[in-house]
């Protein structure tokens, strides 16, 4: 992936997702991107909270589905400029990896029979 921001931003999210990757253990390399595709029927199993976009491939693992990872290209914001800086992302970041762990541990007893295409 050709990255195009500036090295705070690079390494503060290569900072978040090596924590991340460390406590979920889900296989996802970078969660900032906003593209993610999965069945709705999957989509409406899973528990809903604020920020939860971030962790939904965590989400359908927990719950017995398969998630693939395909690389994207940077795309450059077109307009307006981002709420959120490296500070008031960290702690709201933190908790958000601790609920998912949570979820994600409580989840183990479910089982799913059918595997995502």
């Amino acid at each position: 992936m050709n990255r195009r921001d500036d090295w705070v931003k690079r390494v503060s999210s290569r900072v978040a997702n090596s924590f991340r990757n460390a406590m979920l253990r889900d296989g996802v390399p970078d969660v900032g991107c906003g593209l993610k595709a999965v069945r709705l029927d999957w989509y409406l199993r899973l528990p809903a909270f604020d920020h939860m976009h971030r962790y939904v491939p965590t989400l359908v693992q927990a719950r017995g589905g398969i998630m693939k990872v395909h690389p994207v290209n940077h795309r450059p914001r077109m307009a307006g400029s981002s709420n959120y800086g490296v500070w008031n992302r960290l702690w709201v970041g933190l908790v958000d990896v601790l609920g998912v762990f949570w979820l994600k541990r409580r989840s183990k007893d479910v089982v799913v029979t059918e595997v995502l295409p």
